[in-house]
């Protein structure tokens, strides 16, 4: 049999939700193969012990086979810097031999066998989800749901499912290469992380599948048009379709705010939150400081804001000039250089 292997990517800060998305994904599939990306180092006082960990494997962001690694590093912000490994981690899998390899938001909670997905790999290369997979009839939910979509991606990149075949090579080929350049949060420019991306995909790459389960990628923007049911044997049903995984995103009032507006009295989605926020409670590490982010922080410990990754992003001859500008190497050369820089301008 083909094993799967699957991987999140996240920092610290998100440890306890990718610790949900682990274990609920070994409950349903043990045999599977879970990959940590880390795009983040040890805050002080806290170690990352792999053998108490729901993962198999970690690897770090400092690790990653990519030129120029720390200028590439400092030019992205949190969500931009755990969105752009996406490519290099899938091909990464592939080299070391992986045949089927699942992305997963580390948001998500597995709530269903995944088999059925894993197994349309073995006629499609590459499969992704839609947002949504009907239409919204209310002006509200279509300014909430379609239009977001159309700003931010048709296709929720919180899933991504792809074979080691020769379509599935060259998307990770191809996906790979347009997130280490341009994996940023400029929706005015058309890019918004590596999901704007896949909206070219379908008409890249002939062997893509696009998976229209109801029971995939369960979120606040489709709920308006997803029903969750519970039957008598005590399965978690969506428009009748088993539910395969769950969204959590935005945890909190944003999260509470949307569920409620497109749940309504779907009061099944109000257990499932429930179970997802005593989940991450239980995960919560309690050794980790509240915002912490390690390349969040020039070597001398003062905050990078973006305005600094968005200078050295766009000049050449700053990413020449300083290496590393986290300053590691040099004693903080490029923070000294935009201090002098914003005092004579």
């Amino acid at each position: 049999m083909t094993t799967v292997h699957c991987f999140t990517s996240f920092n610290f800060n998100y440890l306890a939700k990718a610790r949900v998305l682990a274990s609920s994904l070994k409950q349903q599939h043990p045999d599977w193969v879970m990959h940590a990306c880390l795009c983040d180092g040890e805050p002080p006082g806290f170690v990352f012990d792999l053998e108490q960990e729901p993962f198999d494997e970690v690897t770090w962001a400092s690790e990653l086979d990519i030129p120029r690694l720390d200028g590439w590093l400092f030019g992205h912000d949190v969500v931009e810097l755990c969105t752009a490994v996406k490519g290099t981690m899938l091909r990464m899998l592939f080299e070391r031999g992986a045949d089927k390899v699942v992305y997963l938001d580390p948001d998500i909670g597995v709530l269903g066998s995944l088999q059925p997905i894993v197994d349309l790999l073995d006629h499609h290369d590459i499969l992704l989800t839609p947002h949504q997979l009907e239409p919204d009839a209310k002006r509200s939910a279509i300014q909430d749901n379609e239009i977001c979509s159309l700003q931010h991606g048709i296709y929720n990149l919180g899933f991504a499912a792809v074979a080691r075949r020769t379509e599935g090579l060259a998307f990770a080929d191809w996906w790979e290469k347009r997130l280490l350049g341009w994996c940023h949060d400029a929706v005015s420019t058309g890019i918004f992380v590596d999901q704007k991306w896949c909206d070219l995909a379908p008409g890249l790459f002939d062997s893509l599948h696009i998976l229209r389960d109801p029971g995939c990628n369960v979120a606040s923007w489709n709920l308006s048009q997803r029903k969750v049911s519970i039957n008598e044997q005590g399965d978690v049903l969506v428009n009748g379709s088993p539910i395969k995984f769950f969204h959590f995103t935005k945890l909190g009032p944003v999260g509470d705010t949307m569920t409620q507006k497109y749940a309504d009295e779907n009061f099944e989605v109000y257990e499932l939150w429930s179970w997802y926020r005593r989940q991450v409670e239980k995960h919560a590490e309690p050794a980790i400081p509240k915002g912490w982010w390690l390349y969040g922080l020039y070597a001398n410990q003062e905050r990078i804001v973006r305005e600094d990754r968005l200078w050295y992003r766009n000049r050449i001859d700053l990413k020449r000039r300083f290496g590393d500008p986290f300053g590691h190497d040099d004693g903080c050369g490029y923070f000294r250089w935009l201090q002098h820089a914003r005092q004579t301008t």
